[in-house]
């Protein structure tokens, strides 16, 4: 069974984006199931994990609700507020009645904040992560943004984490560190996972080849290993660079080998606890 752990759907005339503007091009549209369906039918993955991409409540419940309409989602990462601990364990009893509700992400990258997942009030709220089961995203753009998945992997050694993007190392200007001291800091606590998703939109768009992305992939199969990797095409976000096949078959390229099916597939069913009846895209 092959999982892709981390995919995109949005409606720009019911949800609210506000980083997703005309600036965006192709980007800049509605996507939904109907759009993706066909894309992993081609390439054979049979579910995926839908993450969000607004930090609201909308945006969690127009999610479930395409998961409730298609059998190949069959997890979410939504959002709720961890600022406040009281509201976050109120939306996360009604939430975890969902089957398919398996995580959080908020887009801590858009903070201003750069110290924001470090607050006295989200450490406490991802701590009900923790106890819940669930998983937390984390969506790092910055060096210290890594370092407090180690702040966070200390404090709560139950939580699972996720860095999404193998924490978009920048690939186009070919820099190593810090991020490379970075991912080999937060891949030394063993409740931290990492996606390999999200890299051709980290390279040049235009003229990126599979050997760019080569050494920040293998570099992070090193620290994690494939038991802590998962497959991610971060469509539709990747479209700005490449199509869902080709994101498909240069990370099979990278790793389709020994241990390949925990990274498409047995790592996400795992840390996400994905159900284990197994249906394609319809």
């Amino acid at each position: 069974m092959i999982v892709d752990a981390h995919q995109h759907f949005w409606n720009l005339e019911t949800v609210g984006y506000p980083w997703l503007t005309s600036d965006n091009g192709v980007l800049y549209r509605t996507y939904a199931p109907e759009d993706l369906a066909p894309e992993l039918r081609s390439t054979g993955v049979d579910r995926t994990v839908l993450v969000q991409a607004a930090d609201s409540y909308d945006e969690t419940d127009a999610m479930l609700a395409h998961a409730d309409a298609h059998p190949f989602i069959a997890g979410v990462v939504g959002w709720v507020d961890l600022t406040d601990p009281g509201e976050a364990a109120t939306a996360l009893d009604r939430y975890r009645r969902h089957p398919k509700f398996v995580g959080v992400r908020h887009l801590i990258h858009e903070e201003p904040d750069p110290d924001w997942l470090v607050r006295d009030g989200v450490l406490e709220s991802l701590g009900l992560l923790a106890a819940a089961g669930l998983t937390f995203d984390v969506v790092s753009l910055l060096p210290r943004h890594l370092e407090h998945v180690v702040t966070v992997a200390e404090r709560h050694p139950g939580l699972k984490l996720v860095v999404d993007h193998l924490s978009k190392p920048r690939i186009k200007d070919g820099e190593w560190e810090p991020w490379a001291t970075g991912i080999a800091a937060a891949a030394s606590y063993p409740n931290v996972h990492a996606k390999v998703s999200g890299l051709v939109t980290e390279a040049d768009h235009e003229r990126w080849t599979v050997e760019d992305l080569r050494p920040y992939v293998e570099y992070a199969a090193e620290r994690f290993g494939p038991e802590r990797l998962m497959f991610g095409s971060d469509w539709p976000v990747a479209l700005l660079a490449a199509d869902y096949a080709t994101v498909f078959r240069v990370t099979r390229a990278l790793l389709g080998g020994a241990g390949a099916e925990h990274v498409f597939g047995g790592t996400a069913t795992r840390v996400y606890g994905l159900g284990e009846e197994i249906r394609g895209p319809e």
